[in-house]
């Protein structure tokens, strides 16, 4: 069978390897021992007996292929190099190394262990606080905001954005039901605001923010959401790559970011039209499943139909496990809906399942 390396073990890459498993020669390499799941990081902050259910080790992921904990310094068309100098040949490379986030939401480096004390630090500092301040109100600060107000109803946030309304890239009606229901649990919400002096977009910290009038927000604790940042590293020493205004890589519609035939990408470092979130990505998983069986039976990649990216992604927004909205074209569904999609179980089910680690 083809030998496919497979580089980030995150929602792609992990989803990718379990799929092509019983297809291919999978190798499957990963600094980390453990997938971190993202979204029970944002309510692990005001609930943290969560954070550790979030944790899914590799070990048994795939039953023919390798997972190899390792990183990977650079790719040739022939494989891919370890920063420990060995090499791994291989007949098709994907790139999947996804990107970064503030703490406590995603691991700053290969230990998870550090990601562990971010969150009880996080944790720590909103158990003290009485003013909590989110600076960013995309999906993971407004998620943020009704995770902490639910589980901690006695705390003031406030939520500040510079942008003039709530997820103004989806129909309006979502950012106007969300900001109704952050009203009503007691959320403060801040929009069309500069922050000046935002101290650090890496970590929380324990400054009052000043607004772009002068205005002062007292704050116990900020936290930073201000957007993910992409893993492109690897894919900018590529040949033939063109680098987009917002840091991502350019792929073609076959998911290929240079001139190397055989050497795919997908997920947050590039751009191939949907949005750097978990739902606007996974469609490109289903494409890279099929399209590379149907190169392991032989059939050139040039035959395959191209990828289409969405032309709304799904976005869903849980405030706390009973309410909240989401985006599930073509309409803005409510509380019940996000509740049973995301908000009650935030995909646990799912990941338990994938990596084998039972109920």
């Amino acid at each position: 069978m083809p030998h496919v390396i497979i580089v980030g073990g995150g929602y792609i890459g992990a989803e990718l390897a379990r799929e092509l498993d019983h297809h291919m020669d999978v190798t499957l390499v990963e600094p980390r021992e453990a997938f971190v799941h993202t979204p029970v990081m944002i309510r692990g902050v005001a609930v943290p007996e969560l954070v550790e259910q979030a944790l899914f080790p590799y070990d048994r992921l795939l039953t023919n292929g390798v997972v190899r904990r390792a990183r990977v310094c650079s790719v040739q068309g022939t494989g891919v190099t370890l920063e420990d100098g060995t090499e791994i040949s291989g007949d098709y490379i994907v790139i999947a190394t996804g990107s970064s986030y503030a703490a406590p939401f995603k691991p700053e480096n290969a230990e998870v262990g550090g990601l562990i004390k971010a969150q009880k630090d996080a944790h720590a500092a909103l158990r003290d606080a009485g003013h909590i301040a989110i600076v960013g109100a995309g999906a993971v600060g407004t998620e943020l905001a009704g995770e902490i107000k639910v589980a901690h109803p006695s705390k003031t946030i406030t939520l500040i954005s510079d942008l003039p309304s709530l997820f103004p890239e989806y129909p309006a009606r979502l950012g106007r039901e969300l900001r109704r229901k952050l009203h009503m649990l007691g959320v403060e919400v801040i929009l069309d605001q500069h922050v000046e002096n935002l101290a650090s977009t890496t970590r929380p910290f324990k400054d009052p923010l000043v607004l772009r009038t002068g205005t002062e927000i007292p704050a116990d604790v900020v936290f930073p959401a201000i957007g993910a940042r992409p893993n492109t590293d690897l894919l900018r020493d590529l040949p033939g790559t063109h680098q987009q205004p917002d840091g991502r890589i350019l792929s073609d519609r076959r998911m290929r970011p240079s001139d190397l035939p055989n050497v795919f990408a997908a997920g947050d470092a590039v751009d191939m039209g949907d949005p750097m979130t978990i739902v606007g990505t996974s469609r490109q998983v289903l494409w890279l499943i099929k399209t590379l069986k149907a190169v392991a039976r032989g059939k050139p990649v040039e035959r395959c139909l191209p990828y289409g990216p969405w032309r709304k992604a799904p976005i869903l927004v849980p405030l706390g496990p009973q309410l909240g909205n989401s985006y599930l074209p073509p309409a803005t569904v409510g509380n019940a809906l996000t509740r049973q999609v995301k908000g009650k179980q935030l995909f646990l089910p799912k990941y338990r399942k994938l990596f084998r680690t039972g109920t």
